[in-house]
Parts: structure tokens; sequence; C-alpha cells
């Protein structure tokens, strides 16, 4: 709930959202990049151990932005160059630093249709986004996303 609520503090739009659940061969996939290295299988455990939300967040910059909120990957780091970040604030090891994101754009596009395969990007870009940028939007806090008000509907305050 607090990352979820430093989201919305940064306002930062969020596009989708889920809670799953990733075994450890998913969890695998998803860390693949990583095989080999000395922290991969704690990175797949620490995945595979519970639920999680995954996020598609909008905002200008939003990779760096959201890197920048997360903090440190090195927990220890975090918590005293920048203790109010996510990280800072709820990590417990490196590999156990509460958030992730992507590095970049490609990765996000990647890593959106890891988690959010029925998600179409392109068609989100060409057609939705440039509404959310002109439009009325509401937090639908029931379904935990932003939203576009239709044509004749009050403002939700």
């Amino acid at each position: 709930q607090a990352v979820h609520a430093a989201i919305l503090r940064h306002r930062f739009l969020i596009v989708r959202a889920k809670e799953l659940r990733c075994g450890p061969e998913q969890s695998r996939r998803f860390y693949r990049e990583h095989a080999g290295r000395f922290f991969y299988q704690r990175l797949v455990e620490f995945m595979a151990s519970g639920p999680m939300w995954a996020y598609i967040l909008a905002h200008e910059n939003a990779v760096p932005l959201w890197r920048s909120l997360m903090g440190p990957t090195k927990v220890f780091r975090a918590q005293y160059s920048d203790p109010d970040s996510i990280r800072g604030a709820y990590g417990l090891t490196d590999t156990r630093n509460t958030t992730h994101g992507s590095d970049s754009p490609a990765s996000a596009s990647r890593e959106i249709a890891f988690f959010f395969p029925e998600f179409d990007e392109q068609r989100w870009y060409e057609q939705d986004e440039p509404q959310l940028r002109g439009g009325r939007l509401y937090y639908s806090a029931e379904e935990r996303v932003h939203r576009l008000l239709g044509a004749g509907e009050p403002e939700v305050t």
C-alpha cells in the first residue's frame, strides 16, 4: 500500500495494475538476463516467494523518474543516501529491495509484454495516451488505475 501511495503522490498515472504471483519458472524467465550471476537465484526466489503488484505507469520521463523514486538498488546505500526513497524506506536486502523498475523504454516494453500480454502498447500510444494527456482524468480506487472521464461525466473529487 505504501508503494502504491508513493506512485499516486508522485503523480504517476496508473495505466494498468494487477496483483499476481509468479512461480519459479516464470521468475527465471523474467530475470534470464542475470542467469549465471551470483544474485540470480536470490532474485528468482524472492520474486516467486509471494504475491506482488505489477504496474504500467505513465509520466513524462517515466523511466528515470520511477528509478529515482525507487532509490539505489543497494538497500544499505539507499537507507543512507536516499532514506525517503521506496528502497530506502522498505528494502530489506539488495535482492529483496521492494521494487523493480525498467532501466530503459525498450526494457519497459519487454517487461510490460511479460506481465500484461493482453496490453497493446502501440494502440495505447496511438489512441489512449493522447487522450490521457489532454483529457480529464480520475483515479478509480476500486480498479487501482486512472481512467478518462467520458463526455458529460461529472468530475470526481
